[in-house]
């Protein structure tokens, strides 16, 4: 097992940075099985990943979080897919993805710098 596979296996601190991932890795990532991942992209119009000349899907950092966000609405709030597209609507997300940043409110914001700086310490320390 990879370094990487072993940290998220065991919960570690998440995806290493990177530009590209495969479908592959973004399944160990977030624990949604590719053709989990495949049909969402049929249902949720901002989920188009990159692709390769070998046409394998080529997903980035923010399409992670993306998809973290859908797995976090579906998954844990119990959204249907229409509500979680509607969810995505009002956050703005298919907006913000356009422009490139992700819309998150200040109280976020603030919270993932913490749990951030907290990996940091955590990574530093082993």
């Amino acid at each position: 097992m990879s370094e990487h596979a072993s940290r998220v296996a065991s919960g570690g601190e998440g995806p290493p940075e990177k530009r590209y991932y495969r479908i592959g890795e973004v399944g160990r990532i977030t624990g949604i099985k590719p053709y989990v991942l495949r049909y969402w992209e049929s249902e949720f119009r901002w989920m188009s990943p990159q692709k390769s000349r070998s046409k394998q899907r080529l997903y980035r950092q923010r399409d992670v979080e993306i998809i973290q966000l859908i797995k976090k609405l579906l998954y844990e709030q119990r959204y249907t897919i229409a509500g979680a597209r509607q969810k995505l609507r009002e956050m703005g997300v298919g907006r913000a993805l356009e422009t490139g940043s992700l819309a998150l409110e200040s109280g976020d914001r603030a919270r993932y710098r913490h749990i951030r700086e907290e990996l940091s310490a955590i990574r530093a320390m082993l």
